[in-house]
This record gives C-alpha cells, structure tokens and sequence, in this order.
C-alpha cells in the first residue's frame, strides 16, 4: 500500500508544475522534425546516416492524430524529402523509411497526391528490385499504403506491378518462401483493387490477374512453416480484393467456372476451423486450424491494419461465450449436436480437398473450456485464433454477399442448393450451408453476416420459389424440383425458428427476424402444406415486448410480411382471430425476458372495448387483436418495461419509439389491404388514429397515417364495386362512410394538403382524397365537396412534381364521380387543369395527366349516352378542339403517356357531334388524330400501347357522324388493323383489332369493294395464323380471336352488297372448310377453349349466322353470277350440321336422363 502512495506520489509532481509550462500546439513535433529533415541534404556520411536514423525513429515516435492539424501536402513533401535522403543501397534506412511511410499514410489517414505519388511508386518499386529480400515486408506495407484508393493513379506502374511478370505477382505466388512477404504482397493487391467512386477502375486485363491471384490464394492450401494468424491475414486479404473487385461493378463473373470456383472457396472458407491433432483432454476447446501445431507461435503485429484486427477481433471473442452460457442452460436450444462446421483451413483446393474434409464432431461447438484446459496465455493464444478465424468467415460472408449483388438471380438459384439446406444437416461435408453458421457459429457477428447473406438470396426469390409445392404426398422413384425446394422453404423455416428461440444478441435476433420477413414475402404458402405461417407467428409474437427497440421493429416487420403474404390467406385469417395469447406459452420460455403486455387491450378512446388480462380468452366481439395492438403501439404512452435504449424516439417522448409506430401503422395498412372485413370493425377507431398521426409534428408519423387512410378508402371502394363478392348486409354502412370521410375532412387532412414543406406529405394526402367512396362524397355536405374540390383544383398549380401527379390523378377520379360527371363547369375545369399537366417536364406527371384524360373523356362519352342532350350542347368546342390538340402531342410521348393518350383520342372522336365535324376549324385536327391512331397501330411500341390504339380506332368507327368509308383515311385505318390481326405478335392485341373491324354497321362505311375484299382476305388469313406464334403464353388467347374472327366475318356478310359477292365465293373456294370448321366451332359455344371473346348466347350466335343467310338471300345478284347462291348453300350447310349435331346432343342428353 505503501508502494502504492509513494508511486502515486511521484506521479502526481510533475502534473503541479506542468501547468507552468505552455501546452504542446497541435502538430507542432511534427512540423519540427520536418524541418530539419528537409534542412538535410543527400550524404552517404556515417554521420548523416545515423541523424536520418534518429530523425526517422522520432517522426515514428510521435503521437499522431487526425485533429493534430498536419496537412497532407506536407505529410507528402516529408515523404518525398526522406525517400531522396535515402539511396536504395543502404537496405537499413529504406526499411526504416518505408516504416515511416506506412505509419504517417495510415496515422493521419492521408491520401498521396498524383504528382508525390508517381515519385514514391516509382522509388519503392526500384526498392524492392534492388535491397535485400529482408526489406521486402516493410516496403510492401508501404506500397500498400501508397496505393490505398489511389488504384486509378498507378496506371503507369501496373506492369510493373500486377503484369505478367510483375512484383506483386512474383511475391504473392503460392511458392514465395516467405508467407509474411506472400500476405504483405496480396494485401497491396488487395488496396489496388479498391476502388474510388467518380475515378477510373482498373482495366479489365488487369482485374481478371488480380481476380485469379486472389482465388489461387483462397485455393492455396496452408504450407507448413506458415502460422495460422499469418494464413488467416492472408485469407483475409485475398477475400478483400474479390470484394473491391465486384464491388467496383466493372467486374462481371460471366464465366460459369469463375463463378463456380470462387463461389466454392467463398463455402469452405467461411467454414469453423476443422479439429487439431490433439489429446481427448482437448476435445471440448474451440479449435482451430487443422494443419495447426500444438503451440501457436507467437507473431508480431505489424503497424496499423493488424492492430486494428487483433484489438477488434479481441472484443469480438466476448459474446460468444456469454452465448455459451446461454446454450448450456437453454433445452430449446436448436444447435443439434449432429450439425457439424464448415472448416475454416486452407488446405486443399477449392471442390477438392477442401470438399473432402474430415470434420471433427468437437470442432465448432459454442462451450466454454474451463480454466484448468489451458494457461492464461494460452487462452489468450486461443481467444486471438478465434477472432481472426471468424473474420476470414465474415469477410467470405461479405464477399459473398457482393458476389450476389453483382451476378443475376437466375444464375444464383442454379447454386441455391450449395448454401440452402433442403433438409436437416446430418454432418456430412455436403449438408453444411449458411444455415450451419447461423445455428453454430460462435461470433454472433459471424451468424449476422450469414442471415445477411442468406436475406439477400431471399430477397426477389418470389418467382423462383413459386414452384415448391407439397400439399399432395409425392411418392415416386425420384424427388420433382418442386418438392425439393418446397422441403427447402420447410427447412429454412425450422432452422431459423430455432436460431430464433437461441440467440441472445439483439443484433443478429434482428437479423434472423428480417431474414424471417424476406423468406415469408417470398414463399408460396398456397403451395405449401398449413402450419408454417402459425410457427412463425406463434414464435414471433413475444418479441414484439422485447427490450431492444430493433427486435421489436423486425418482429412487427414480419407481422406485417405474414398479413401480406398471399393476402386474404385462410391460414393467416385464422391467426388474426385468435385470442391475443393464443401461442405465447410456449414460445416464452425461451426468452424469458418477455411478458405479454396488458396494453394490447386498451382502447385509444377509453372504453371502447372491455380490457381483459392477458391469461383470459378473448371475446368474440374483438375479431381482430393485432389491430388493437398496432392501435395502442401508436397512440398509447410507451411502458417502462421497454423504455430503455430506444433509437429513434424524442427525448422526453412519451410514445413508442419513432420506427415502432411507424411500423405499426404500415402493419394497419397491410391489414386494410389484405383482410379489410377485420379492419372495417375499428373503422372510426382507426379514424381517430389517423387524425392524431396526421396532426402530430413528424411529417413521416403523418405520412403514414396518410398511406393507412388511402388504404381504408380503397377497401371500402372495392367493396361496392359491382362485382363485389361481399354481401351488401356485410358492407360498411354508406352513411358511416360519411361520418369517417366527415371526420377526415374536419380534421387535419386539409391542411396536410396545404402542407407546402413536406411535399411527400401532399401527395400521399391527394392519394388519400382520391380514395373517398363516390356513394359518400354524394352525401358529404355540400361545403366538404367544395372543399375537396377546390384543394385539388388549386393543388394542381404545385411546382413539385409529385404533388403535380397525385393532384392530376385525384382529378381524373373525381371527373368519373356520379354526382360530378356531369357538371359542365367541373368537367371543364379539370380539363384546363390536366391539359396544363400534359405540358409538364415530369414524364410521371404527364403518365398521371394522361390516364385522367383518358378518364375525362369516358365520362364525356357517358353523357353522351345519356337522354339528356345538354351536357354535349354546354360543353365547349374550343376546350374539345384543345383536348385533341394535346391528346395528339401526348400520342407521340413515351408509352406511358402513350397509351391513354391514344385511348382518349378514341373518345374524343367517338364523341363529337355533328356540329363539330361541320366546323371546318375541325377538319384538319379529325385528319391529324386518326392519323395519330393509325401510326400508333403500326410502330413498334408497347402491346399496351398498340391495343389501346385498336380499341380507340373502333370507338371511332361509332361515330355515325364521322365520314367512315368515304374519307381519305379510311383505307388507312382498316389496312392497319388488318395489318395487325394477322402479324401482330400479341393475341390480345389481334383480339382487339378484328373486334374494331367488325364496328362499323352499314357496308358503306367499309369503302369500296376492293377494301371489302383485303379485310374479307384479311380476316380468312388470321384465321390460318391463329395458331402461328413462338410464344407459350400467347396460345390460351387462340379461341377468343378465332371466335372474333368468326363474329367478324358473319358481321361482314350481313352487310355485303352483290359486288361483294364474288371475292367472297372465291375466298371460300379456296379456304371454305377451315372457315366452315371455325365458325362451327363458335356457333358451339367456343367448346374449343376459354372463350373470353364470345360474349353471345348460343341461340344469338344461331341468330347471327341465320340473319347473315336472309341478308345474302335479299341481296339482288347481278344477272349470271352463281356467288350468291354458292354462299347461300355454304352457309345452309354449316347451319344444318350445327343443329343436327346440337339436335343429337339433345338427344343423348335426354337418353342419359332417362
């Protein structure tokens, strides 16, 4: 004790005079020490030597740091002046010179510039040529600090470097004899590779030798006088170059064997060290490499990058044996004791050796050796290995996941059953995957690493997994790809529940539970037999009360993933109805750290409902407890129980944290969307929330009120709409619609609308507005729909962009409301607004203008099939001259615009009158819109685009008033739409096309002869072609148009004249019975297939063939011609075998009855 004070004593004297003395000015060492450096001058003298020698080890002494304000021009001017002062044969000062270039670069984290940067490359290149190969490690550390993100800048030097021949490629090949000069020489690699966004990558020649030199490295097995930290650091480094190299995205794995080769080292070298000669006594340690001798031999760190390593693996050791002590005493515990490790060793070639691996049963296993194992610093020996081993996992688990990033999915899923299990792994080298570290590695760091990795493969993998099925028992001599990957999905599920119910770091607890969402938002459950969803949600339930505010977030996540998933999914309904404890016993014991909250139960507006504890059954009057519970996470005051470490929430804030009430109030939208009949009982509950979220300060808080309001009016739309399923008595009452959309409208929604500072906001607030059901706003009072009203009109002037779209959108809903349609002023006034729109720089803006014309001008066309005639009489001729004018621009815009410009084109001339058509201002304007059409018809764009433009031709050929058949673009039209019905590649666009063909109801209105004639031909072709296209998708379309073909031609022959006749006979001589087979096969109710085009009865179709005979029958044939009677006798024909073959139908019908 004594020793102590007297210690204690002497240090604290020269802290009472320090303060006489002034205080050290930042960098004011190291600014002296350059001085004097740069006062020297090259001199071979013994004296000068050893003052370079002190001047080096004081500039290496000084304690150096970021904010000690030393330039870096002056860092590079010192380095420059001491490289000149050291000529390259005095092998001690380059070695000690080249200690100071990699202390200074990575002390101050500075950057060398160009122009200091050739000079210095240029002299350690020359360096390593020249000194002794003792001086190679220091003057590779300094390279590598030279070249560190300056990979752009060496292009000069890198022959010299990483050609054929090069420096870099010489020391880091597999038979260099010294492994510290091999790891030194792959780590300067590894910084050139790094790539700097905004400069120029490496050239690709120079990216593959690297790439190959870094996999032969991963490939290397581990030579005998390597030590075991050195071959991990190597490792480490190679896997940082693979990583630079993909995630520059210049660097593609186009060649299968690259893929396939690196993806094979990335398994076995994220495996768990294999098991080491060793005594049974040691068979319980965590081990490590197993080409590993009994003693580790000590190796010294070098400065910088392996202090950083050591010191942050050392940290990193902790956690896993808190986890250890977990393990032992859990019985949940998922680790089965058959699960065996994926070794870390080198040894063996990638595919080779290294698949062939012997793996020890005791070689990875999460327990704590006691203290009598080994010494203190053994332990520490072991501790260290540890560390390093599971970085190499970590940094092959990052590669990987850059891998997947750079690599299309298609070619990833080919692997998918090298790294996701499809059945429990037994042990065998062939089973272990990324499920294997999950469940067994020791650094929680590690397993985070794996769930990432395993997140990714996930992510997108909707189409892939869609085949898995197993709802019917396969037993066959071999197992279908369906099955297999449906036992995957299986398997992924049980592994990651039990990696769920084990892990006790909150970091990867998060990472399991996303990894849990992405694998639910993926997996096609209606292939899939029941429970799975139910595991999980049991499982997931008592997180949601954890103490770390990231579980908590992840776990409403994958609520949220799960009422998403297939939504309305039976299985998933089932568990929204269950008691709010239903499953949590048993998932509870696992953690016991949680407790089931009483404020599940309580009500945002007091009474509402009766507050249960959490041990008693549910009424059946609550049908829906995740509801209730998102509620209460929004808008009730936080608990203490889980106050703690909350990221995201206020100081002082008496609510959840931030991302928790957000994530609820993303679940509650989820829940409207998918399963609307639960959430419409808490309809004005979910009213009042709404109104509180979107009147607190948090623009995202009201912005995702906004979303869940957008949502509720969307479900209550859907719900009458005329081919709603849903019982009109099961319906939301239309005057509790009005009181919600009341309540809306009185509260904050307006002036989120007039919100100018959060443009977000505003948009998702029109989104919101436009959702209201057109029964309620019918009923609204009069000053609410003014409002609504005049908010959009005067939104619609917004310089933002997406306010622009939203409000253009909500436009073009309201102008199809019942009770508006017909107001002349409105239905102008939202014309002027969208025509302004049409002109907007956003192409989103115009997309969203362009379909609310299209919109206008249905509601334009229903007036017009009103009785009333005076909506057409009021509505103004120069407001439909200028709807033309931009219809015809937007027609040439992009294909989202495209298509609803083409389609308001459509209406626009189906619509005017015949005082329009009169007005010679018209005249050209008409020319120039169907010219619009008939070029759309026929250029390459989208089928979209293409098949709005057939269906508006047709929806012009109803206009009577418009000069069909007489003017010049009638040969026009029909010539593209026979063009397209019978080369078109999309059959729905063919579909649409002989459907707009068969429009026009009088025979002058198809022209002269000759064009009767082609469209005659036309039609007979497409019926050849109707079965002619590559595409697999496109034959479930081949009845439907055979069965519009059919319509089309019946409809032609009703109409035909006597001149018509003779091309007619002439058709049907030559093709007559393919015609005769098709058109029986119509008047038999389109047996043939799915006939979406046949929207007649059978007795119409009889109807139509038999009114087509009477026509050609009226028909006054010129004198000799046999055309008439030779249709006439056709068409008897085809109407005799229809009804005697529908007459013995009948017949045996009544025989089976009898």
């Amino acid at each position: 004790m004594a020793a102590v004070q007297v210690a204690g004593s002497l240090l604290c004297r020269p802290t009472r005079e320090a303060p006489r003395e002034p205080p050290p000015e930042p960098g004011n060492g190291f600014r002296r020490l350059s001085a004097r450096l740069r006062a020297l001058r090259p001199d071979d003298s013994s004296f000068a030597r050893t003052e370079i020698h002190l001047l080096f080890d004081q500039l290496i002494s000084e304690n150096y740091s970021e904010s000690d304000g030393v330039a870096p021009e002056d860092v590079n001017d010192l380095l420059v002046q001491a490289c000149r002062l050291v000529p390259l044969s005095q092998n001690h000062l380059v070695s000690k010179v080249s200690q100071l270039i990699h202390h200074l670069l990575n002390r101050l984290q500075v950057i060398v510039d160009e122009q200091n940067l050739d000079f210095l490359l240029a002299y350690t290149i020359s360096a390593i040529q020249q000194c002794s190969s003792w001086t190679h490690m220091a003057i590779l550390q300094a390279l590598a600090a030279l070249v560190y993100c300056n990979g752009s800048k060496c292009q000069k030097y890198l022959p010299d470097l990483v050609g054929k021949t090069g420096l870099l490629m010489k020391l880091s090949d597999p038979a260099q004899s010294d492994p510290e000069v091999r790891r030194a020489a792959v780590h300067c690699m590894a910084n050139l590779c790094l790539s700097v966004p905004g400069q120029p990558y490496l050239d690709e020649p120079y990216q593959s030798i690297c790439f190959q030199t870094f996999l032969t490295t991963l490939q290397s097995p581990k030579l005998s006088d390597m030590d075991d930290i050195t071959f991990c650091m190597l490792l480490q480094n190679a896997l940082k170059g693979i990583q630079s190299l993909l995630n520059s995205g210049k660097m593609k794995l186009t060649l299968t064997e690259e893929l396939g080769a690196l993806l094979a080292v990335l398994k076995y070298d994220g495996r768990p060290p294999a098991k080491p000669q060793q005594s049974e006594s040691c068979a319980s340690r965590p081990t490590v490499n197993k080409k590993k001798k009994a003693k580790v031999k000590p190796k010294k760190v070098h400065q910088g990058e392996e202090e950083e390593e050591e010191s942050s693996g050392e940290i990193e050791a902790a956690p896993a044996t808190g986890r250890v002590h977990l393990r032992k005493g859990n019985t949940q515990c998922p680790s089965s004791p058959g699960v065996k490790s994926l070794p870390l060793d080198g040894s063996g070639a990638a595919g080779k050796d290294r698949v062939s691996l012997p793996f020890g049963s005791a070689s990875w296993k999460r327990v704590s050796s006691s203290e009598s194992d080994y010494s203190d610093a053994e332990g520490g020996m072991q501790s260290k290995m540890r560390s390093y081993q599971a970085k190499v996992r970590q940094g092959a688990l990052a590669c990987f996941l850059s891998t997947i990033k750079s690599i299309e999915k298609k070619i990833l899923y080919g692997y998918w059953s090298a790294f996701v299990p499809d059945t429990p792994e037994l042990g065998s080298p062939q089973s272990v995957s990324l499920m294997t570290l999950t469940l067994k590695d020791p650094s929680p760091k590690t397993r985070a690493c794996a769930l990432q990795v395993l997140s990714a493969i996930l992510e997108g993998s909707k189409q892939f997994l869609s085949v898995a099925e197993d709802t019917s028992d396969h037993r066959r001599a071999f197992t279908p790809f369906s099955v297999m990957i449906a036992s995957s999905v299986r398997e992924l599920h049980r592994s990651l529940l039990l990696a769920l119910v084990a892990e006790s770091s909150s970091q990867t607890l998060t990472q399991i539970i996303k990894c849990l969402a992405n694998l639910v938002s993926n997996a096609p459950y209606n292939r899939l037999k029941l429970s799975l969803l139910t595991k999980v949600w049991n499982q997931i339930k008592p997180y949601i009360r954890h103490k770390d505010v990231n579980v908590r977030v992840s776990s409403l996540t994958l609520l949220g993933a799960i009422v998403s998933t297939h939504a309305p999914f039976p299985e998933v309904q089932l568990l929204l109805q269950q008691p709010c404890s239903s499953g949590l016993s048993n998932s509870s014991s696992a953690t016991p750290h949680l407790s089931l909250p009483d404020w599940w139960k309580k009500a945002p507006s007091g009474s509402s409902l009766e507050e249960t504890t959490i041990n008693s059954p549910r009424s059946s009057s609550e049908p829906c407890w995740l509801v209730r519970l998102c509620i209460s996470l929004v808008v009730l005051p936080k608990e203490d129980s889980c106050s703690g470490s909350e990221a995201g929430s206020a100081t002082g804030s008496t609510y959840e944290p931030s991302p928790m009430r957000l994530e609820a109030l993303q679940v509650l939208a989820h829940l409207a969307r998918g399963y609307f009949s639960m959430a419409q009982v808490y309809l004005m509950e979910l009213g009042e929330v709404i109104c509180k979220c979107m009147g607190e300060a948090d623009p995202s808080i009201q912005l995702h009120g906004a979303k869940l309001l957008e949502e509720l009016g969307t479900g209550l739309i859907q719900q009458y709409k005329p081919d709603s399923t849903i019982a009109p008595d099961q319906r939301v009452p239309v005057l509790l619609v009005v009181t919600f959309w009341t309540m809306m409208l009185n509260g904050p929604l307006p002036r989120a609308l007039q919100n100018s500072e959060h443009p977000t906001l505003q948009a998702s607030a029109c989104d919101a507005l436009s959702s209201i059901l057109p029964e309620a706003f019918s009923v609204l009072p009069n000053d609410r729909q003014i409002l609504c009203i005049t908010l959009l009109l005067g939104l619609n002037d917004n310089k933002n962009r997406l306010v622009k779209a939203a409000t253009s959108r909500a436009l073009g809903v309201y102008v199809l409301f019942p009770c508006l349609r017909q107001d002349v002023i409105f239905v102008a006034d939202t014309a002027n607004a969208i025509l302004m729109s049409l002109q907007d720089k956003s192409l989103n803006v115009r997309a969203k203008a362009a379909w609310s014309l299209g919109n206008l001008t249905d509601t334009l066309i229903i007036n017009m099939e009103t009785p009333d005639p005076s909506f057409q009489e009021e509505f103004s001729g120069l407001l439909l001259l200028e709807m033309l004018r931009s219809a015809i621009e937007a027609s040439k815009d992009k294909d989202k615009v495209k298509s609803n410009a083409v389609r308001a084109l459509g209406n626009l001339l189906h619509f005017l009158q015949p005082s329009h058509i009169e007005n010679p201002r018209f005249t050209a304007i008409i020319e120039e819109a169907i010219q619009a059409l008939i070029s759309t018809i026929l250029v390459e764009a989208a089928m979209k685009v293409r098949w709005n433009a057939c269906y508006a031709l047709g929806n012009v050929f109803k206009n009577p008033a418009l000069p069909l058949g007489t003017a010049s673009w009638t040969s026009q039209a029909y010539n593209a739409l026979t063009s397209v019905v019978t080369s078109c590649k999309n059959f729905k666009v063919r579909i649409t096309s002989a459907t707009a063909l068969s429009i026009p109801g009088k025979r002058g209105q198809y022209g002269s002869t000759e064009q009767y004639t082609r469209i005659w031909n036309a039609l007979v072709t497409a019926f050849q072609k109707s079965e002619d296209t590559t595409d697999f998708l496109e034959f479930k379309y081949c009845a439907s148009l055979r069965t519009q073909i059919c319509q089309a031609l019946i409809h032609l022959l009703s109409l035909a004249r006597a001149s018509d006749l003779p091309c007619i006979k002439e058709a049907l001589e030559q093709d007559g019975n393919m015609v005769r087979s098709y058109i029986l096969q119509f008047l038999k109710s389109g047996a043939e297939g799915d006939d979406i085009g046949t929207p007649h009865s059978s007795q119409e179709r009889d109807q139509m063939v038999k009114a087509a005979l009477e026509h050609i029958g009226s028909v006054q044939a010129l004198a000799g011609d046999t055309a008439k009677r030779a249709i006439m006798g056709y068409l008897e024909d085809i109407l005799t075998v229809h009804l005697d073959s529908a007459g013995s139908q009948v017949a045996l019908l009544g025989l089976t009855q009898r």
